[in-house]
């Protein structure tokens, strides 16, 4: 491997969907990026503006669609744009050209002849076509091209889909695969799967499959719209758009075009009838109901009464017919277990309409994941790694397979006319049981031609707790696990429902702190559930509120404070490491410690007036300590208490790890961003480890914290009342913002003045609690719990 090859400039040629956003998020990780597309019909000679505005276009259009393909706007000055004519040269600068254009193989053989007129020997080449198979663009091109020459195939949108596949040819140089694979993981923060030649690679040929198999399935037996996406959403671990709100996403079209590519190109695939277009879908083409571009496919959304409606196709009269909630017996069974694997146990033997969809339709699914092996990869771990990546689920085929029992699910797959590949059979009979098990600290996986379970390769560098939990577990309560994860340092995790914050975390924030002090260098709080927490248990305080148990609030409110001060205030370094959504509490948690180590998709925000409150957690005493550290005198005083207020009034939550900086969530200079995921909690490690090493001081309780008293106190209130005169905000609005600007300017005092955070932590709990007292507060917090909805009365 070429330890040398840096990449800092990428030109991507074609700015479509995918051109476009492919630039940006090379951008997103600070590369210098070359946008290029062809020149308008008709572009005069030297009009730069008329000669690029297809690419210009398509860059606007980008940056405008949400959710946004960019971290922060303003890094999409790291891209520059051209056209093919008059800017192509320029590639020579170029460490890495990407070709993005049209899907036709003439062209993009036409494109290539054009690259390599000017690329530099050893640049690499690669193509993120998703169907024409690799080898037949480099005919024609010169051994350095190929050598240099991959496919790079990224999902739909590259931000936030994590699949990367790598197609080499058979020219294609080893030292340029592993950089490619190793990039695609560390700096792209992808889930990078090295894949075989074939039609569709590896996530579509798995993933479409699974589409049609489920449409086949809803034509032979009539099941509804709404019936399937009930259940092939989150309760099996798929993404909340299920089956059909996904086709209306992505584009019937596309599907359908990549369904037709299998037909053709997959002769000898014994599911090809699976490929077959189902009568339904002809006609919506027909129609040209394609799904969200069109405005309607499996679904439509009209104004009905001045209200949006919703309405769901029905497939057999192609009619729209408002859009209706199903239920199961067997879903109803699974709302209380957390645990997927045990929901899919419960599901896959369920005796009503549900269990026999999920055992037709997955059962044919495992059955020809296991007979693309060696077809499409060598290794299974590699299909599980690209349908999770690629179409969002928590388990691939193999993984739910396992969670059901092999051996009994081959029995059962047998019965019903899906029998498995021989190799299944072979595992078996030497004595695995499993797929995939655990070993040493690393998930292993049974390896088909040597039939023992190796590591998954790439993963040696990772540390992930539910590799490592079983055996490193030194306490646990109901809510949470702290874990040994080496060198001295121990991980909290929290595994509460949405991990939200209640009085189980709190205890084992407090005694993580404990034995971190007692026997170790450092503590990090990290977590491997879809979001790194949702906040306090609003479920909590609704109740003690309605039942006016208030000195008990004003008690669990204060032991939150005391959790978040120890974490502030200990004697060895806490490290945050969050992730997805890190709200309330969970954001209130991040400010407290001593840095942060955020994975850049991170969804971050002081979120609690929405629910009527103001935050209480020491989230709004730390907004007043962090205006403290940055006031100047004069106006500029009041102009950051103005930010700092309407940042938590506004309830802003950051788009990604970049804007929560903005925001003032995170720390410049001393909080840190991590694409990769699977690195988060290694890097936390370290960076906590660092922190310990270089001689870590417990830190001094502030009693300096300058607070503007009265002057910034009229500025809240003028403020929200000028909002209430123009309909912006409610009544009520108005009493949440009045109680805000009361601490965040330290009270009404007289002048600015130095106080401390006990005194400022004693007004927010104050603020917070008497808020619980109010009826319309009660019926926000309700409205959350009730129907996940803010409402603004």
């Amino acid at each position: 491997m070429n330890a040398k090859r840096i990449i800092k400039k990428v030109a991507v040629l074609g700015s479509g969907v995918m051109g476009s956003r492919i630039a940006c998020h090379f951008a997103n990780i600070g590369v210098q990026v070359l946008l290029l597309d062809i020149v308008p019909k008709d572009a005069p000679a030297g009009d730069k503006k008329a000669r690029n505005k297809i690419v210009n276009d398509a860059l606007d259009f980008a940056l405008k669609s949400n959710p946004s393909p960019i971290y922060l706007k303003s890094f999409a000055r790291r891209i520059s744009t051209g056209n093919f004519e008059d800017d192509m040269a320029k590639i020579a600068d170029y460490d890495w050209v990407i070709e993005v254009v049209v899907e036709r193989l003439d062209i993009k053989q036409q494109v290539f002849e054009t690259v390599e007129k000017y690329r530099k020997p050893g640049t690499l080449i690669t193509s993120n076509t998703s169907g024409i198979p690799i080898h037949l663009m480099t005919e024609g091109r010169s051994d350095d091209f190929k050598k240099h020459f991959c496919g790079s195939h990224f999902f739909n949108p590259p931000r936030y889909l994590k699949l990367l596949e790598i197609i080499p040819t058979k020219d294609t140089l080893p030292e340029v695969v592993d950089f490619l694979m190793e990039y695609g993981e560390k700096f792209l923060g992808k889930t990078t799967v090295l894949a075989k030649d074939t039609p569709a690679f590896i996530g579509n040929r798995i993933g479409v499959f699974a589409i049609m198999s489920i449409l086949h399935y809803a034509e032979k037996t009539g099941m509804t719209v709404e019936e399937i996406d009930k259940l092939t959403g989150p309760v099996i671990g798929h993404p909340k758009s299920a089956t059909f709100r996904t086709n209306d996403v992505v584009g019937l079209d596309t599907m359908v075009h990549v369904a037709n590519g299998l037909s053709k190109n997959a002769p000898h695939d014994e599911a090809k009838e699976l490929f077959a277009i189902p009568e339904f879908v002809n006609g919506m083409l027909k129609n040209n109901w394609l799904g969200s571009k069109t405005g309607q496919g499996f679904y439509k959304k009209e104004k009905v009464d001045g209200a949006n409606q919703f309405f769901a196709l029905d497939l057999k009269t192609l009619e729209y017919k408002p859009s209706q909630k199903v239920k199961f017996p067997s879903l109803d069974i699974t709302k209380t277990v957390d645990s997927l694997k045990d929901r899919l146990k419960i599901l896959f033997a369920a005796k009503d309409k549900a269990g026999d969809f999920y055992r037709a339709t997955f059962y044919q699914l495992f059955a020809y994941a296991s007979n693309r092996i060696p077809e499409i990869a060598d290794e299974l771990y590699k299909i599980d790694a690209a349908v999770n990546a690629g179409f969002g689920w928590e388990m691939g085929p193999f993984e739910k397979w396992d969670a059901l029992g092999v051996a009994d699910t081959v029995k059962a797959m047998e019965a019903a006319g899906s029998k498995p590949a021989q190799w299944v059979y072979d595992m078996l009979a030497s004595g695995a049981e499993s797929f995939y098990k655990i070993a040493d600290g690393n998930r292993q996986y049974y390896d088909i031609v040597s039939r023992t379970y190796k590591v998954i390769p790439g993963t040696e560098n990772f540390i992930l707790l539910s590799n490592i939990r079983e055996a490193n577990t030194i306490w646990k309560n109901t809510g949470t696990t702290i874990t040994d994860i080496g060198d001295g340092i121990i991980n909290l995790e929290f595994h509460t429902k949405m991990n939200t914050i209640g009085g189980d975390v709190i205890e084992g924030i407090n005694k993580a702190i404990t034995l971190a002090e007692k026997s170790y260098k450092g503590l990090v709080i990290s977590n491997e559930g879809a979001n790194f927490s949702a906040g306090a248990n609003v479920g909590m305080i609704f109740m003690m509120a309605v039942e006016q148990e208030f000195d008990e609030l004003n008690m669990v409110i204060k032991a939150f404070q005391t959790a978040m001060m120890r974490i502030r205030y200990s004697s060895i370094p806490v490290v945050a490491a969050p992730h997805q959504m890190a709200l309330g509490g969970g954001c209130e948690l991040c400010l407290h410690a001593d840095k942060v180590v955020a994975h850049a998709e991170l969804y971050m925000g002081l979120v609690e007036f929405g629910v009527g409150l103001i935050p209480g957690g020491g989230g709004t005493k730390e907004f007043a300590l962090r205006l403290s550290d940055e006031l100047q005198d004069g106006d500029i005083e009041l102009n950051n208490f103005r930010d700092r207020f309407l940042t938590i009034g506004q309830a802003k939550v950051s788009t990604s790890a970049y804007e929560a900086f903005e925001f003032g969530y995170l720390k410049k200079g001393r909080d840190v961003v991590v694409v990769s995921q699977n690195r988060l909690l290694a890097e936390a490690k370290q960076h906590c480890l660092q922190l310990a090493n270089e001689g870590y001081v417990q830190p001094v309780q502030r009693t300096d914290i300058r607070v503007l008293g009265k002057q910034a106190l009229g500025l809240g209130y003028v403020g929200a009342n000028t909002m209430y005169s123009g309909n912006y905000i409610s009544e009520h609005d108005v009493k949440i913002s009045q109680k805000l600007a009361y601490v965040l300017a330290g009270g009404d005092l007289s002048q600015p003045s130095l106080v401390s955070e006990e005194y400022l932590l004693g007004l927010e709990r104050e603020a917070f609690v008497s808020l619980c007292t109010e009826r319309k507060t009660l019926e926000r917090i309700q409205s959350i719990i009730t129907g996940g909805k803010v409402l603004r009365n």
